[in-house]
Parts: structure tokens; sequence; C-alpha cells
């Protein structure tokens, strides 16, 4: 090849994927045939996720880190094909892992690919709207029910008793986000201080650890028509801890009313049919019978400062990167204290 077609080979590749190096080791661990279309599943800022097709109807889904500098110990591939391995053999819907490359020859990085799980994932108003309301009931049903059962995993004899430490989950989760908070805020938010403050002192004793989730969520799913689970996506967080807190997480991305929404985004949850928060957490306690939920208030409230935080470091890329949302550094900024107020109430 030449050096321009080289050129005009690597102009056209999807952003971090050498589609022809890609392509051969695609052939070679999970059957498909070049040539191959690469199509992005998300926008956001983390590790880059495509759908890959070729023309007899094959697919498969395949992910690597984002690009540039990474922190350390962030973005781990090979931990999250871990966790996929571990969870074929469980009661826990997950996609199939399929093959995983360390050669940072294939596309620069480690990537893995996984089935291609077909559904809907309810990241939109349009894509909620797609499901009646009967099956946006067994969505949240279904949705807690595998929570249920993935915290009931043996972590052991899955083979993820070594995914991390186990106890204290609770503190090493404040002292991240802490520091997540020093280094991404664009001003000064007395809220954020004082709800750090108020969680540490108010610590839930931790039962035996489990492995949670971490970002469990409406977006992180893929639902069937029928509002069945087909497939839990994105265990970049999954870890042992308070299983308590993946409870925590999809009730606050779970409003029951709009003034506990995040500002900005349609609340799925309000749709007609979608469960209730306390639907959501009675259904848990119906799959988990004898879970101790006494600290659901302070993960739930954790939960909430976190996502303010995390508006807080979108708001930074977005001053730093103008091109990286339409949403204005100002909006941002309102979400955060939204957030943080709403959290400061959840104390």
């Amino acid at each position: 090849m030449t050096g321009t077609a080289k050129a005009r080979s690597a102009a056209q590749d999807p952003p971090g994927i050498d589609a022809a190096t890609v392509s051969r080791w695609l052939a070679a661990t999970a059957g498909l045939r070049a040539p191959l279309r690469f199509t992005r599943i998300g926008h956001g800022q983390s590790n880059l996720t495509y759908r890959v097709d070729d023309d007899a109807g094959r697919r498969v889904v395949i992910r690597r880190p984002p690009l540039g500098e990474l922190a350390r110990g962030a973005h781990d591939m090979v931990r999250e094909h871990k966790i996929l391995t571990a969870l074929a053999a469980e009661a826990v819907p997950t996609p199939r892992p399929l093959a995983i490359s360390t050669d940072p020859a294939v596309t620069g990085a480690t990537l893995y690919a996984m089935e291609h799980v077909d559904g809907v994932v309810l990241h939109t108003g349009t894509s909620a709207r797609e499901l009646q309301p009967r099956e946006r009931h067994r969505v949240g049903i279904a949705a807690i029910e595998s929570l249920a059962a993935l915290h009931e995993i043996d972590v052991d004899a899955a083979g993820l008793g070594d995914l991390g430490r186990r106890e204290s989950y609770a503190e090493r989760q404040l002292r991240g986000w802490d520091r997540q908070w020093e280094a991404t805020k664009t001003r000064e938010l007395d809220t954020i201080e004082m709800i750090g403050r108020a969680l540490r002192a108010s610590i839930p004793p931790q039962p035996a650890a489990a492995l949670v989730h971490g970002d469990y969520n409406l977006a992180n799913l893929i639902v069937a028509p029928d509002g069945e689970l087909r497939a839990i996506l994105d265990w970049e967080l999954s870890t042992l801890g308070d299983p308590v807190a993946d409870l925590g997480t999809i009730l606050c991305y779970w409003p029951d009313q709009t003034e506990q929404a995040i500002p900005e985004r349609e609340p799925l949850s309000l749709l007609p049919g979608f469960c209730s928060r306390q639907e959501l957490i009675d259904a848990y306690c119906a799959a988990a019978p004898g879970r101790d939920l006494s600290g659901l208030q302070f993960w739930l409230a954790l939960a909430t400062w976190k996502l303010a935080i995390i508006f807080e470091g979108i708001t930074r890329r977005r001053l730093e990167h103008a091109g990286n949302s339409r949403t204005s550094p100002a909006t941002l900024r309102r979400t955060t204290e939204h957030l943080a107020e709403l959290a400061a109430t959840l104390i």
C-alpha cells in the first residue's frame, strides 16, 4: 500500500480503531469476514464501543479504552472481560465475551469482542415509548430481580474474589469522589463539601461484600419488547462492596417526581407504566429476602452527590473543549447545584 493509500485508509478508520488490523483479528477470533462496518455505540467520554457487521449478517460488539492518557487502573478491558467471562456461567444476563487482545499492534490498546444482544436501550424518551406501559412496568421488576441475583453470586466460586477489597466500600467511594471533586471542580460549592462531611459521619455498617455493578441504571440495560431484561452492560466500575449501593444508584436515576430528575434530561421513569421507587424497593425485598436495607438512604444520597460531581466534571470538559457538549456550561453548573441540593435533602 502506498503512503497516500495508507493515509486515506487511516482517515476512514473509526476513532481508536485500525480497521484493517481489527478486521483481521475479528476474522480469526469471531468468524467475521471483511469488509466490516463499524458503528459507534454511545458518544460518551468513557470506553469506546462499536457494533461491527459483516456482509453475511454476522455482528459483534467491540470495546476499547478511550483515546488519550489514562489514569492508572482506569478503563481496564482485561478486568471487564474477566467479569463477563465469570458471569457467563451465572444467572445474570450479560453479553457473552468472544475474544480479547492485549497486543497494542491490533489497534493501539487492549480490545475485546462480545456477542451483540438485540433489544432496546432505554436511554431516551423515544426508546422508552417503544414499550407499552405494561412492558415498562416489567422493565423495573426485571431489572431489580437481576440485580438481586447479581448480589447473590458467590464471588469466590465465580473466580471474582480478587476483584477488589471487600471491606470499607463506602469509605473508598467517599475518598475517590472527594478526589474527583478536587480534580474537576470549576468553582467552590459549599454544598458538595457539606454533603461529603455528612456522608462520612453516617456510613452504615457493611454486610458481607457482594459483587456490585457500580453504575446500575436504565442506560446500561438491554431489554426485550416484552420488558424482560436481556443484558446488563458496562462493567467498568464493578467491584466488591455493599450491594445496597447498586439499589441506591438505580433509585437515583429513577425519579418519582420531576423535582428529583436530572435537569435537561427527560425523566423516563415518570412515563406511564414505570414502577415507582417504592415498587422497586419492594421488588428487591421480595427477590432478596433478609437483605438489610437500613443503609439505603445513605446510598441514595451518595449516588446523588456522586452524580453532581460527575456533572461538574462534564462542565470542566465543556469549558476546556467547547465541542464536547451542546449544553452550555451555565446549564451544566445549574445541574450540579440542583443535584447537590437534592442530595442534601437526603442526608
